[in-house]
């Protein structure tokens, strides 16, 4: 009776196969969930992607102070491995995303401009995340492969604009009429 509930598989030296891993929370490269971290400018909308091992304050840390400039403000969620970033030279300011405090974005300088947010970020990692679907079951060990070409493709969306500029062509094809 295989495939019944309840009904243990006959062989336990082959093992049925192994379904996706479900649990919530932060993963990190041993427990197979391993966690991608980016940085998003703001000016020119670049973005910088890595697989780390874990997302412990000393990674994170050294990973946005390697890709971002002295000097720059970085928006987060309020997260404790964030918490060095000021000491670091960084300008930190956070949105709370904790239940019963839900805040996604807020304006600190009164002009009307909701400056403080990590929208951009999140809505990438939905992105990052619809891009890697139809692969199905990526080896943690390819990961990086993959989010190496998402990151480049990303990027590479306004080159051609850029080129077409550079080059005096209009930006778009006529249409016929």
């Amino acid at each position: 009776m295989r495939g019944k509930k309840g009904v243990r598989h006959p062989n336990p030296d082959d093992p049925p196969r192994r379904r996706a891993n479900k649990r919530r929370g932060h993963g990190n490269f041993a427990n197979d969930r391993p966690p991608v971290v980016g940085v998003v400018s703001r000016d020119t909308g670049a973005i910088v992607l890595e697989v780390v091992e874990r997302t412990d304050q000393e990674t994170l840390i050294a990973f946005v102070t390697e890709h971002t400039d002295d000097g720059a403000t970085v928006y987060t969620d309020e997260w404790s491995g964030y918490a060095r970033l000021s000491a670091e030279g960084r300008g930190h300011a956070t949105v709370n995303h904790t239940p019963g405090q839900r805040e996604w974005a807020r304006d600190d300088d009164g002009d009307g401009i909701r400056e403080v947010h990590d929208n951009t970020l999140e809505g990438l990692w939905a992105a990052l995340r619809t891009f890697l679907r139809p692969f199905r079951g990526i080896s943690k060990h390819y990961l990086h492969q993959y989010v190496a070409v998402f990151q480049w493709a990303y990027n590479k969306v306004g080159v051609a604009g850029m080129v077409r500029t550079l080059l005096g062509l209009p930006l778009s094809t006529p249409t016929a009429s």
